[in-house]
């Protein structure tokens, strides 16, 4: 018998026991976005083996309410309390309770099950990934802002309670698998890859004018608004890195993104030794996503096995940090590290917001993040946050500070 030694993400290994036929009770926060649908496909086609305890949604009542009794939920939960009343409507004589606000959120990841989604976007959802956590539970995560705005935080709850924290985001989860192949000291670099995004060979001048409706055409993927902008700025692989630091302990020198328009190398993982182990899949969310469903155990996935004869070819290229100066800025976050990863991501979210709302043009998106960055070092809110409060608490700050920024900002880059 050979003994394996395994990195890890949070307390998980990859090295897999004998398979078992026990339920897995699962709770799914953010059931009725992308990345919740997808985990829905897949309890479908499972069949007993996951029973479902919670489902939650943002406000979608109606939808949430049929999910629920579809799948056989014990409680089901929308942070919009105007919704709660259509959901009690749907949920009327099943036996299924019903809660609204951001304490049924909470207390739908208290719930006891073996493992939970965390799919609730934006700072949002970090107060309900937390409580999963201080329970002990198997946590699949996919909320970056869980991550980028309270890494240290988040990473230090785990393992305090022994939690587990599997990531969900297709690099992450790549870098994971990848990881397996060796030991932490024989490490040398980790590698996100990146599509490009619709702007991957747009001038600088051309990117200017780029309008939002370009931006939402992602040449790969579908997404919801806000993260296929941060792909077409590679902000996304900006946060990617950041989360990558806490997932799995990295130095930002060990930390690099290699530009892959055809989504098929998720990830690698270069070795000492000159080895590079990388994971490949078709780009679709179900197969991450089942790898931390089932995990450690593997499932039977609904994705048609990779082809790459037919795809033919697999090209790579350098990220260009003057057409995409996220990666840029994203190094001097690394570095600095404290408050500074939880004001990127708020600033971002508000250029963002801007963008598409026509207030602010694609350049002024990074610039006014850097921005931020630099007005918040000159009035000292760089300490990382304790606890919870303050994490949202400078997230708050932070958001007042990109509005506050905003015309100004807005009228240089017109």
């Amino acid at each position: 018998m050979v003994e394996q030694t395994t990195m890890s993400a949070g307390n998980a290994t990859s090295v897999a026991p004998p398979q078992s036929a026990t339920v897995r009770s699962v709770t799914l926060l953010g059931a009725t976005g992308s990345v919740g649908s997808s985990t829905v496909d897949l309890i479908r086609r499972g069949g007993d083996r996951y029973r479902v305890e919670a489902v939650t949604a943002h406000r979608n009542g109606a939808a949430l309410g049929r999910l629920a009794i579809e799948l056989g939920a014990r409680f089901a939960g929308v942070a919009d309390e105007a919704a709660l009343p259509e959901l009690k409507s749907v949920l009327a004589g099943t036996g299924i309770a019903a809660g609204g606000g951001e304490g049924a959120i909470v207390e739908a990841a208290e719930r006891p099950a073996d493992w939970l989604l965390a799919a609730i976007s934006g700072a949002a959802g970090l107060r309900s990934a937390l409580s999963a956590l201080r329970r002990g539970a198997t946590v699949a995560l996919a909320n970056k802002e869980c991550l980028v705005c309270a890494g240290g935080l988040f990473m230090r709850t785990a393992a305090a309670s022994g939690a587990t924290v599997l990531p969900v985001d297709s690099e992450h989860n790549a870098l994971f698998q990848a990881l397996s192949a060796g030991r932490r000291q024989d490490l040398r670099r980790a590698i996100l890859t990146a599509s490009g995004g619709p702007f991957r060979t747009w001038s600088i001048e051309r990117m200017r004018q780029a309008t939002p409706e370009q931006a939402l055409r992602h040449p790969n993927w579908t997404m919801g608004p806000k993260i296929t902008i941060d792909s077409a700025t590679l902000m996304n692989k900006a946060l990617e890195l950041i989360e990558a630091h806490h997932l799995f302990t990295l130095a930002p020198s060990e930390l690099d993104v290699l530009v892959h328009p055809q989504s098929v190398v998720h990830g690698l993982v270069e070795f000492r030794d000159g080895s590079v182990v990388a994971q490949l899949g078709a780009p679709d969310m179900r197969i991450p996503i089942a790898h931390c469903l089932a995990w450690p155990e593997r499932i039977d996935g609904p994705v048609p096995p990779l082809d790459l004869a037919t795809i033919g070819n697999l090209t790579f290229e350098a990220p260009d940090p003057v057409r995409f100066p996220a990666l840029r800025l994203v190094r001097r976050v690394l570095e600095s590290d404290g408050a500074s990863s939880t004001i990127f991501n708020a600033a971002n979210e508000i250029a963002v917001e801007s963008f598409i709302s026509h207030q602010l043009g694609f350049a002024g998106i990074a610039t006014l993040v850097e921005a931020c960055l630099d007005e918040a070092l000159r009035q000292g809110i760089t300490g990382e946050p304790a606890d919870i409060n303050a994490a949202l608490e400078i997230d708050r700050a932070a958001r007042r500070l990109a509005r506050d920024l905003l015309p100004e900002i807005a009228a240089k880059a017109s």
